[in-house]
């Protein structure tokens, strides 16, 4: 489901001032991560960052690894009827939503693998969802290394000599 321009214009601009000091990489998961979760149907209302902390981006020759942990703010405005200005409600839901991902070496780089995992901030911090958390990071940090590298034919040739 894509959201109009309206109701992302909003939050665009609330965005800016945090994403100053962000990579133009972490800023596309934030905005990648804020898309998924309004695109969830148990979310009725639009929802803000409020914080994005524990940020993680590492590079090596398979790609480039980001990890962060990204607050959110609910807001007054449904995600269905935009509105110009929409304000955050204080005492509201506050969720935190885990992000992981695994971005190639490209010009324009692509997501090689990710993963979320969005909850109430509460949630998150249970043992078994943190241990779960770390393991899927873990896989996606990995994707694009050795053994899962994609065969694309003509990637290997192989000459057979004529018998004598």
């Amino acid at each position: 489901m894509r959201l109009p321009v309206s109701l992302w214009l909003p939050l665009a601009l609330g965005v800016a001032a945090v994403a100053a000091g962000q990579s133009p990489l972490q800023r596309r998961v934030v905005r990648d991560v804020l898309e998924y979760f309004h695109g969830r149907s148990n979310v009725h209302f639009l929802f803000k960052e409020r914080e994005v902390d524990g940020v993680i981006e590492r590079e090596d020759p398979s790609g480039t690894f980001v990890q962060l942990r990204l607050g959110l703010a609910q807001t007054g405005c449904r995600k269905r009827a935009p509105q110009r200005h929409c304000r955050v409600l204080e005492s509201r839901r506050k969720p935190t939503c885990l992000a992981c991902y695994k971005f190639d070496t490209s010009d324009v780089p692509k997501v090689l693998d990710k993963y979320h995992n969005c909850g109430p901030s509460h949630h998150l911090a249970a043992k078994e969802i943190r241990q779960r958390d770390e393991a899927e990071c873990r896989a996606v940090e990995e994707a694009g290394k050795g053994g899962d590298t994609l065969y694309l034919p003509g990637m290997f040739a192989f000459s057979r000599g004529l018998p004598a």
